[in-house]
């Protein structure tokens, strides 16, 4: 094979790790942060590689992980995982395909399905392991709690008050905005009705995509959405939908209402800018301060609700 010398690179590299000895590279798009690449053989295998070096330690341990515990759910759909090392993740290739209004339903009631499952606890599912949201280290306490009621404080400590102080030190987000969310933070770690009140029902930890926004959804030729690029965690499942809803997702309607025709969540409508300040905020620090306004309207929005 000719090609470029990173094309050749993941080439070599995919061939030692799986045996597909390459006969075409193609990069192909979908990612901000690594290179990825559609590979496939004169035998007729096809995989789909991703590279970023220098890559964060156990970057892509911790999505093989999530991949794998998704998968091992059987609520939703995953490309396998062939190989995981340090600079490198090989997944079974996906042959995309349009997004239908059915394959939106389905993946509706698998969602569901998926946060219908127990996560032992907030957070990380392995604390002691890495875990990423994009390029971004997700902090864990050494002991997460597991408390229905938990939520609210976890959330404020272990998610936003952290990226909020990146953003802020970053400057992509700062004055009222930023003091919006602070008071936010504030309300949630609280505890009591107050947070409560903002954070909705007591909802156990569920094992969730955390990273769900439309990129992360592949539509399959198949006829079955899959999931890619998790952030897996222990968490609420409205983050997922509301993350879906924070970029636009094709038939996001349908979806949606597959999904409360499994599993109903009223009033989810009004928390959904608490569930969107997170992604918010991380690109508020990858991006900056572009993303600080949209930041506080959505602190503001919760306060408010």
């Amino acid at each position: 094979m000719t090609g470029t010398a990173p094309e050749n690179r993941v080439a070599a590299r995919v061939a030692a790790l799986t045996g597909v000895a390459a006969d075409r590279v193609r990069p192909v798009g979908g990612g901000d942060i690594c290179d990825a690449h559609r590979i496939g053989s004169a035998d007729g295998r096809t995989v789909f590689a991703k590279t970023l070096r220098p890559a964060p330690e156990g970057f892509f341990a911790a999505e093989a992980a999530g991949l794998e515990l998704l998968a091992a759910t059987g609520a939703v759909a995953v490309p396998r995982v062939l190989a995981a090392e340090p600079d490198v993740l090989v997944l079974e290739w996906i042959e995309p395909g349009p997004a239908g209004p059915a394959q939106a339903e389905r993946l509706g009631r698998e969602l569901a399905a998926l946060h219908s499952v127990r996560a032992p606890a907030w957070g990380n599912p392995d604390p002691g392991r890495p875990a990423y949201l994009g390029s971004l280290p997700l902090p864990n306490p050494a002991e997460p709690p597991a408390r229905a009621a938990d939520w609210p404080a976890f959330h404020a400590e272990w998610r936003l008050l952290p990226l909020l102080r990146r953003a802020v030190d970053g400057g992509g987000i700062g004055g009222d905005d930023a003091r919006a969310v602070a008071r936010l933070c504030e309300r949630l770690a609280g505890g009591g009705t107050d947070a409560a009140e903002l954070a909705g029902p007591p909802q156990p930890p569920a094992v969730i995509h955390g990273d769900l926004w439309s990129g992360n959804v592949l539509w399959s030729a198949g006829g079955r959405a899959h999931l890619i690029d998790p952030a897996v965690q222990g968490g609420h499942p409205e983050a997922d939908l509301a993350m879906l809803e924070l970029f636009g997702c094709p038939h996001l309607e349908r979806l949606l209402a597959a999904y409360e025709e499994v599993r109903p969540v009223p009033g989810r409508r009004a928390r959904v800018p608490l569930h969107q300040l997170l992604p918010l905020l991380v690109h508020a620090v990858l991006f900056g301060s572009g993303y600080g306004a949209r930041c506080g309207a959505a602190a503001r929005a919760a306060l408010a609700a």
